[in-house]
């Protein structure tokens, strides 16, 4: 048992890092302030970590092993309009489970070249992803986008879904503590990316996405009006 210790206090120390970087934001949280949140000494945390930037690369594997599965494609697998919405689902949860990252996502890599150069790494793969699976809605006729369109919307998917939980902190500040409010946001961001990509579809296609798009965004998490609301 004394063998095992270690390696708990460890998880320990990730599980309420996360925590407390997702609830208030990473450059807000000091390594005295994760150590009494623990009830253990700074000398205990520094024991297992060196520093914050540690616990922030330990917390970056983490997210890199959940996001990697998502962005991997064979090639050989054809896509519909169910897969967009699918790997959009996927990609925001896994973002919000790693929102610090997000929400202090400038902050980060100016301060840390590795998280930087990784993250770099991230989003090439997610344009690259997203380019993809344009590609299949294309070929198969679901899609009808030219070249450099198409290059551009997959650019336009990732920048949205990178930026979009920053944009709900700045619009809606606290209330994102909210878990009703949290789902609202993250139903919003994928259909704002899903969106993007409606726009060129077409035929059956096009139909699919208006009724995958009134089955997933509830009425709840629609405000402002928009999108505009069928009569």
């Amino acid at each position: 048992m004394q063998r095992k210790a270690p390696r708990r206090t460890r998880e320990r120390i990730l599980e309420t890092a996360l925590t407390l970087f997702n609830t208030e934001g990473e450059p807000n949280v000091t390594t005295a302030a994760l150590a009494e949140a623990l009830n253990i000494s700074p000398g205990n945390l520094y024991y297992h970590f060196r520093n914050k930037d540690d616990i922030v690369h330990a917390l970056f594997d983490a997210f890199e092993q959940d996001i990697n599965p998502l962005l991997h494609d064979d090639g050989q697998t054809q896509r519909d309009v169910e897969d967009l919405w699918l790997f959009l689902h996927l990609l925001f949860e896994t973002i919000w489970r790693h929102r610090f990252i997000y929400r202090d996502l400038n902050d980060l890599m100016a301060r840390n070249r590795r998280v930087r150069l990784r993250m770099r790494a991230i989003l090439e793969r997610k344009t690259l992803a997203a380019r993809r699976l344009c590609e299949h809605l294309i070929h198969s006729g679901q899609m009808r986008i030219g070249p450099l369109s198409a290059d551009a919307l997959a650019t336009n998917i990732v920048v949205v879904a990178t930026g979009w939980l920053a944009f709900e902190y700045a619009l809606r500040g606290e209330r994102m503590n909210d878990p009703g409010v949290q789902a609202q946001a993250l139903s919003r961001g994928a259909f704002q990316v899903a969106a993007l990509a409606g726009a060129y579809l077409q035929g059956d296609a096009a139909r699919l996405f208006e009724q995958l798009a009134q089955a997933y965004l509830p009425e709840q998490a629609i405000d402002h009006g928009w999108p505009p609301r069928k009569r």
